[in-house]
């Protein structure tokens, strides 16, 4: 089976190729612009002995004709199948490329296909966005034309490029019409910044600031129809291949689409957020408000309208569909997938994916300070635990400011996954295996950095292991208080000793520790991690005086309570003042730009010098927090531990917010 594919670069396009390509005695032609070789190259390597399969047609759709005539003769009676996905999606875009690209670049194509002869078919990804704005009640698979009004450059085009393949195609053909395209339901994959991507950024913002105990109000808005890329690809692969079916449409969707609010809440679930409480119903935007809204942002210069985007994270033309009340139907497109096992996904069981996605792929908008590029640009950083929270932000951040970080944690495929993301971004990033737990390990993996980069500037010492439970309940696990020890100031120091000699001969470098408030609070429950932090403070003030005249610095960072991994199993965490990540490492990097001895809170510092003079009342005070906030049901050896806490008292909401970042 021969196919021809446009588009096959793109977002869709790559996840069809693959299924296409993994047909037997499957050939595909893959329309590439010469500018675009290194993305057909990238196709080909991503797909491994089935980019084998694959063979470049140099080509434009926007050119009459689509590829030179030699090359359109070489391809007659050879082609069974055209999939014309090539086409502009921006809700920013101008009318003049959408006409270029998305009309004329269709008509041309259903000329070319006109052209091949043969058996061959058309299959034409259109848009529910052939619906225009305006559209109210259900749209079905086998409307088209019902005098919608179509203002906006895509909808008007994907309408048009439609018109054009039902109108002037002489092959058979057949239209699928997706929705709101997203990441795949099962890895999270996805390129680009897009419909409810929009609004991530405001999300994790708010998971961040907002407590999870506290209701919030939402809007109910339209319904979304969502579906995420391996549907599409799957869906149209099978459907290609079905008999009986040309001429008809086939709109790609989930089927019971989720309103805007209930999307908004299962992305904020899925960024342990707050809820909302209750969700209000917003009115329908009425046409012809709609329509000012629009000429007003065409009149707006481009600049002040990517301006305004920017502010509000959000193209201006969104805005005005979000109250949508067209809602689609997929009925052909679940009678032909009948017996395929191919069936869309619900959002509410991959949401979390992603989110998951977004926050290490996607969210990659820092702009490093002039000073932090100036202090570590062409720098060696080594950061341990650079795998998931502070360790991962922290190193997207330096990389970010031109550093080659050295990336140290147990796992080789998640130390990988972050170099991934971070050369994706135009960092540097190496990678170096090890178990932190093991002396032995610490040595041979400093060893081999040293062999390779003859020296570190600056050594992150941010893996730890916490562990909450009262002394009480630890009688027979005296094996916590040694682990922990071992991770988090035996290695730790391990580590500072074998990077130290080629500090003091090179009379520079920095030693930053992530320790913690509770070595300045004495927080309750954390006796056995409070203490490995508190020995590896104690190390390294004593090393301090003995290092200043080497110009080596030493910073502790006694970090709040930070949003990570390592406090995920403790539930309770979820409804309690907290650190991002994100702030975590905007500190890491304020303490590498200004190397002060020690950064804290202002709680911490208060906790520090109160116990210092009043410390019955400080033991009141912890004592006090001791009692109300109980300890995990895994602690109590209890047989619920999987259970969800329940919602936290009013007193426990005051108590975490007078004394916010404080483990309790």
């Amino acid at each position: 089976m021969n196919y021809f594919v446009t588009g096959a670069t793109g977002f869709i396009g790559r996840f069809l190729v693959e299924r296409l390509a993994a047909r037997e005695n499957a050939k595909v032609y893959v329309l590439v612009r010469e500018s675009s070789q290194d993305k057909f190259d990238a196709l080909a390597e991503k797909l491994g002995e089935l980019g084998e399969r694959l063979v470049a047609v140099y080509g434009d759709i926007t050119t009459p004709g689509v590829v030179e005539a030699a090359e359109a003769r070489k391809l007659k009676g050879k082609i069974d199948h055209v999939f014309h996905l090539a086409a502009v999606y921006d809700m920013n875009m101008d009318d003049e490329t959408a006409d270029r690209v998305n009309s004329e670049g269709t008509r041309n194509v259903v000329e070319f296909v006109n052209g091949l002869g043969g058996k061959v078919r058309l299959h034409h990804m259109s848009s529910v966005a052939v619906a225009g704005g305006d559209f109210v009640g259900k749209f079905t698979e086998e409307m088209f034309d019902e005098g919608q009004t179509l203002r906006h450059p895509y909808f008007r085009t994907k309408f048009a490029a439609e018109k054009i393949v039902r109108e002037e195609t002489r092959v058979p053909f057949r239209i699928y019409r997706p929705g709101v395209v997203v990441g795949h339901s099962q890895t999270g994959e996805i390129d680009k910044i897009d419909g409810p991507y929009y609004f991530f950024k405001a999300i994790q913002k708010i998971s961040h600031r907002i407590p999870k105990w506290m209701p919030l109000l939402g809007i109910e808005g339209g319904k979304v129809p969502i579906v995420p890329v391996d549907y599409v690809a799957a869906a149209m692969d099978h459907i290609a291949h079905k008999d009986g079916l040309d001429g008809q449409c086939f709109c790609l969707i989930q089927s019971h689409s989720p309103t805007v609010g209930e999307l908004l809440g299962l992305f904020l679930a899925a960024a342990h957020g707050p809820e909302f409480a209750k969700k209000l119903e917003l009115p329908a935007v009425p046409a012809p408000v709609r329509a000012l809204t629009q000429r007003l942002g065409e009149a707006l210069p481009d600049p002040l309208k990517r301006r305004l985007s920017r502010t509000i994270g959000v193209p201006v033309s969104v805005l005005g569909y979000v109250t949508n009340r067209a809602v689609f139907d997929d009925k052909q497109a679940r009678a032909a997938l009948r017996g395929s096992g191919i069936k869309c996904p619900d959002i509410a069981d991959y949401a979390p994916v992603l989110w998951q996605y977004w926050e290490q792929y996607l969210d990659y908008s820092y702009k490093p300070s002039p000073k932090l590029v100036q202090r570590i640009a062409g720098k060696v950083v080594l950061i341990t635990g650079a795998s998931s929270g502070i360790g991962f932000t922290t190193a997207k951040k330096l990389a970010a400011a031109g550093a080659k970080v050295i990336l140290v944690a147990r796992t080789r495929e998640k130390l990988e996954e972050t170099q991934r993301i971070i050369a994706k971004n135009g960092g540097e990033a190496f990678v170096y295996p090890c178990d932190l737990n093991d002396l032995e390990a610490i040595d041979a993996m400093a060893a081999a950095v040293l062999k390779d980069f003859s020296h570190v500037d600056i050594l992150i010492n941010n893996a730890g292991r916490s562990i909450r439970r009262a002394v009480m309940e630890s009688y027979d696990r005296f094996h916590d208080f040694q682990r922990t020890m071992q991770l988090n100031y035996f290695g730790a120091v391990r580590l500072i000793m074998a990077l130290l000699p080629s500090m003091a001969h090179r009379k520079q470098g920095h030693i930053i520790n992530i320790s913690s408030i509770g070595v300045l609070a004495n927080a309750a429950r954390f006796s056995a991690y409070v203490a490995s932090k508190a020995a590896l403070d104690a190390f390294t003030r004593c090393l301090s005086a003995e290092i200043k005249h080497l110009n080596i610095h030493t910073t502790a960072i006694y970090m709040p309570l930070v949003r990570t991994p390592m406090i995920a199993p403790t539930k309770i965490y979820s409804y309690v003042p907290t650190w991002s990540p994100d702030d975590a490492a905007e500190t890491v990097v304020k303490a590498i730009v200004e190397r002060p001895k020690s950064i804290a809170t202002p709680l911490g510092t208060a906790a520090s010098i109160s116990y210092a003079l009043w410390p019955k009342v400080n033991d009141y005070i912890l004592s006090k927090g001791f009692q109300l906030f109980p300890s995990s049901a895994a602690a109590r050896g209890a047989k619920d531990k999987d259970q969800p806490p329940p919602k936290p008292t009013l007193e426990q909401v005051v108590f975490a917010n007078v004394f916010k970042g404080e483990h309790w």
